[in-house]
């Protein structure tokens, strides 16, 4: 091997072992709070969940007490259940977008 091969393949070496070495450090950090990890999974799909759910119930909840004060052709009820899910719906999605951020920000740090 040529001394300019040998520098080379030290140097890929180096940046190899860096690489294995971060993915080690994740999966035992993984195994270290693997309970906390199943338990954080749960909370937030139940808090996604409620952020859907309270939202639509709000607005049946409106729309059956419009219905009663000014019935109508159309009905308050569904018209706002469904105002209240497409809400819900947008909550949740943005909720998980910012923490999936976050949780990409995390390991690009943990990565350096």
């Amino acid at each position: 091997m040529t001394e300019k091969s040998e520098i080379n393949s030290a140097a890929d070496g180096t940046a190899f072992s860096r690489e294995v070495a971060a993915k080690a450090a994740r999966k035992l950090e993984a195994r270290r709070n693997s309970t906390q990890g199943v338990w954080l999974g749960l909370g937030m799909m139940g808090l996604i969940g409620w952020s859907v759910v309270v939202p639509t119930l709000l607005g049946a909840a409106l729309g059956i007490w419009l219905d009663k004060r000014h019935p109508g052709k159309h009905s308050w009820t569904l018209a706002l259940l469904v105002a209240g899910l497409a809400i819900g719906c947008f909550n949740a999605w943005h909720w998980v977008a910012k923490e999936d951020k976050e949780m990409g920000e995390k390991q690009e740090n943990n990565d350096d």
